[in-house]
């Protein structure tokens, strides 16, 4: 796959220098990379499953060492695993019933093998469709998969009757990689209509003439808000700038754009407005296995002032943000620093920034997020609905496999 290396190695060098930055954009790329990994991956005849989540797995650790921090490339490599198990076991447990139908069928003369019907899903396929709720085995699968070995035609010839059964498996071995590439573009839609997904139903939180703080620049809070301005919701807006990158700013320039009332305030005059607030909405870099959120800096202090004047603190998030993790496990990277000449001019400050003039120098921290624990969060909206903080534990659990979690 020399293409395919190649196109690697470039987005690998894409996220060690943070030229693509934004959980959903990440998640997209990163998807759509392993989408073409799984296509031109030479697959044997047996053991295709375990062939694909190789090539998957080598590929995902290259790119979660790219950018530790972008938790998002680690969430999609373990749905497409995910989607790899599933699919396999799928097709498994149809070749199985197949199977044993041709063998019940040996013992029986042609006139009751033409009676025979399709056979009855498995415990098995059944239990796989329950633990997936997101996407269940596909229609072509329950379809194609199963009829295919109960329609297989009648001879008494041991022989043929054996080739027929390998032949059947062979069939149904053929479908995984055209099933998990179907699950994978599934994935990709859903990556890319989270932001409307969630925006319907922000009608039912956001009600007449309430007044939202949020912080940051999030996609998705400005499409939620907008949301709600389309459906007549007349409402106010608080947004917090967000320094030193002044995120804030944009969102505000955007809310306004759209006809928003908005108004901007400092980071440290949160506590100050919470009390004329009615609710803090937030967009997520990332929301952990505990129900803790990872956010822009400064998102712990809005949750702490909220709290303190009970005020709901909602957090908007796509399903490629949940992440199967806790926050205590060693893998996990929480945070990262930026520039200091964010902070501090280096020309004005330039006496006091030498480093090696020992405790008479300024030491400069700029971290990019912040943490805020489960029990700070009122409401998790995702793509598939409104979900309270204990519950996220068991959202996560249906999108990834528990053979996955460490790569």
């Amino acid at each position: 796959m020399p293409d395919v290396q190649s196109t690697v190695v470039e987005f690998v060098n894409k996220l060690r220098k943070r030229k693509i930055e934004g959980s959903q954009a990440t998640a997209k790329c990163t998807v759509e990379l392993l989408r073409s990994v799984i296509s031109h991956q030479r697959v044997p005849h047996a053991n295709q499953a375990a062939a694909l989540i190789d090539a998957v797995k080598a590929v995902g650790e290259q790119l979660v060492a790219a950018n530790p921090v972008e938790l998002a490339v680690g969430n999609v490599v373990r749905r497409v695993l995910h989607i790899i198990r599933e699919e396999d076991l799928s097709l498994t447990t149809a070749a199985m019933g197949g199977l044993d139908l041709l063998d019940a069928s040996d013992d029986d003369d042609v006139d009751n093998c033409k009676g025979i019907g399709y056979p009855a899903m498995s415990a098995a396929v059944v239990a796989a469709a329950a633990r997936s709720t997101l996407r269940p085995p596909s229609l072509q699968t329950l379809l194609e998969g199963t009829p295919e070995s109960a329609t297989v035609p009648y001879t008494s010839s041991s022989g043929a009757d054996s080739e027929s059964k390998t032949a059947d498996k062979s069939s149904l071995t053929r479908k995984l990689k055209h099933d998990v590439i179907e699950g994978v573009n599934q994935l990709i839609h859903e990556i890319a209509g989270c932001h409307e997904q969630i925006a319907e139903q922000a009608i039912e939180h956001i009600h007449q003439n309430e007044v939202i703080l949020t912080l940051g620049s999030s996609r998705t809070v400005l499409e939620f808000m907008c949301a709600a301005k389309e459906k007549k919701r007349s409402f106010r807006v608080f947004v917090a700038e967000g320094a030193p990158r002044y995120q804030g700013h944009l969102l505000a320039k955007e809310l306004v754009a759209r006809g928003l009332q908005t108004t901007v305030i400092t980071d440290s005059a949160v506590f100050a407005m919470i009390s004329r607030v009615n609710m803090v909405i937030i967009g997520a870099h990332a929301v952990m296995a505990n129900g803790g959120v990872i956010g822009p800096v400064g998102v712990n202090m809005a949750a702490l002032a909220a709290q303190k004047h009970a005020v709901p603190f909602v957090v908007l998030a796509g399903s490629h943000k949940l992440c199967p993790l806790y926050p205590h496990n060693p893998e996990v990277l929480l945070n990262e620093l930026r520039s200091p000449s964010e902070l501090l001019d280096f020309g004005e400050f330039s006496d006091c920034l030498d480093f090696g003039a020992g405790s008479g120098s300024i030491q400069v921290v700029n971290p990019t997020f912040d943490y805020v624990p489960p029990n700070l969060v009122s409401l998790f909206i995702t793509d598939t609905g409104g979900h309270n903080p204990s519950y996220m534990y068991r959202l996560i659990a249906d999108y990834y496999s528990a053979d996955d979690l460490v790569m």
